[in-house]
């Protein structure tokens, strides 16, 4: 089928999805109480979303573990931390058909992308080019049939896209002056230093492969099966050794800090942790690997919440 090419859409024309704020926690009221364990809500009596919300407060790109309670389904769900039912099903391997219990934990995982309105002319294929997405990430996400599974007029999400935005040329040459301030302590090849911020690098003997992208993550690329370790002390959120797709990521560790911040590890081969757990900086967590969407062995490396120093 041949469709009309038509103009593109420039950039201000393309909403940019990032995690909303929650309903207003003043919106409803309740004298249950609400309490976290592991980051997952365990409510002791009837609770509305304002109370979830309230001890939530996903503003940020932080991924949180929820519990699902009696009567919950996955639209309320999703209302409550600002995402999309789709952002839940595609995180946690369900699929359209599939129902939501309660007692089930569902990794709610706040993604970033952009919003594409489908134009005379596009297809899947140009679409996950136009913003560096995945053809497969866009269909799984959609919940598509396949890549054909698209018509004039729908709207979808590439997971992880982004607008290019060309940088404007410098109108005049700068001299700039080298100072110095001493030595960084900073590194990643070969695993050494300690890192901005007191993050070590969770890949020893590493080679970066690729800077930062996606959720403010980066590639630390080596041999399968090599030790991945904590990049700093805290406790462990979420632990998938299942080798399911799991957002893309396979299999993947989650581990929350005393400062707010979280690290995450994907594409493994091995998990040696569970959650709950409380590891070290430096501590063995898993093997490096190939899982989920990956071209390649490597670790997958996100701070979410404060710098990536690698």
């Amino acid at each position: 089928m041949t469709l009309e090419a038509t103009k593109s859409d420039s950039p201000s024309d393309i909403p940019l999805l990032v995690a909303t704020q929650n309903p207003d926690p003043q919106g409803g009221t309740s004298e249950t109480d609400v309490m976290v364990k592991e980051d997952a809500l365990i409510a002791s009596g009837p609770v509305d979303s304002s109370d979830i919300a309230a001890q939530h407060n996903n503003t940020s790109d932080a991924i949180t573990v929820y519990t699902v309670r009696e009567g919950d389904s996955l639209s309320e769900v999703a209302e409550m931390f600002g995402v999309t039912a789709n952002t839940i099903l595609w995180a946690n391997n369900l699929s359209k058909s599939t129902g939501i219990h309660a007692g089930q934990e569902l990794v709610i995982l706040p993604i970033a992308g952009v919003r594409h309105v489908v134009k005379s002319g596009d297809t899947l294929a140009s679409i996950a080019k136009k913003y560096e997405g995945d053809t497969n990430d866009i269909i799984a996400f959609n919940q598509l049939n396949s890549a054909e599974d698209v018509n004039v007029g729908d709207t979808v999400i590439i997971p992880g896209g982004e607008v290019r935005v060309e940088a404007p040329k410098p109108e005049t040459k700068k001299t700039i002056k080298k100072t110095t301030t001493g030595k960084s302590n900073s590194t990643t090849k070969g695993g050494k230093g300690t890192g901005s911020g007191g993050l070590i690098n969770p890949a020893p003997s590493s080679i970066k492969t690729q800077g930062i992208h996606g959720h403010n993550g980066v590639d630390l690329g080596g041999a399968m099966g090599s030790t991945i370790r904590a990049a700093t002390a805290g406790q462990v959120i979420i632990a998938k050794a299942d080798e399911g797709w799991n957002g893309g990521y396979g299999n993947y560790i989650v581990i929350k800090h005393a400062n707010g911040t979280q690290t995450l590890y994907a594409h493994l081969d091995s998990v040696s942790t569970a959650v709950g757990d409380t590891v070290a900086q430096g501590e063995t967590i898993g093997g490096m690997g190939n899982s989920g969407k990956s071209t390649g062995v490597h670790l997958h490396f996100e701070v979410r919440g404060g710098r990536n120093p690698f």
